[in-house]
C-alpha cells in the first residue's frame, strides 16, 4: 500500500494551494480518507475527514470554511483544497487512510507534503 501526497509549496497568506493523495494497492472505497498535519513543535492535528461509502466530510475548527475535502473514487484520490491560507497554516500535510470494515481496521500514511504560508 502506498499513499502520494503532492500539490504542497510556498504561497504567500490569503492564497491557495490544492493537494491530492494517490492511493495504491487498496480497494479505495473500503478506506475513510483524512488529511492531518504536523506544524514545528506540535503535535500532528486532524485537518479533514471524508468517509468511504457517505462521503460525509469533517473539518477542523480552525480550517472550517477554507479548506474542503474532496475524494475521486475511480482515481482512487483525495484532495484538499486550501483557500485563504493563513501564516498557522505552515505545516506538513498527510493523507490517512483507513479501514473502515473494522474498528481496528489498517491505517496507512502518506510521506507528507511540505505546506510554508510566508510573505
Amino acid at each position: 500500500v502506498q499513499l502520494v501526497e503532492s500539490g504542497g509549496g510556498l504561497v504567500q497568506p490569503g492564497g491557495s494551494l490544492r493537494l491530492s493523495c494517490a492511493a495504491f494497492g487498496l480497494t479505495f472505497t473500503d478506506y475513510h480518507m483524512m488529511w492531518y498535519r504536523q506544524a514545528p513543535g506540535k503535535e500532528r492535528e486532524l485537518v479533514a475527514t471524508i468517509d468511504d461509502f457517505t462521503h460525509r466530510v469533517n473539518y477542523a475548527d480552525s480550517v472550517k470554511g477554507r479548506f474542503t475535502i474532496w475524494r475521486d473514487d475511480v482515481e482512487s484520490t483525495v484532495y484538499l483544497q486550501m483557500n485563504r491560507l493563513q501564516l498557522q497554516d505552515t505545516a506538513v500535510y498527510y493523507c490517512q487512510a483507513r479501514d473502515s470494515r473494522a474498528v481496528r481496521g489498517a491505517v496507512y500514511w502518506g510521506q507528507g507534503t511540505q505546506v510554508n504560508v510566508s510573505p
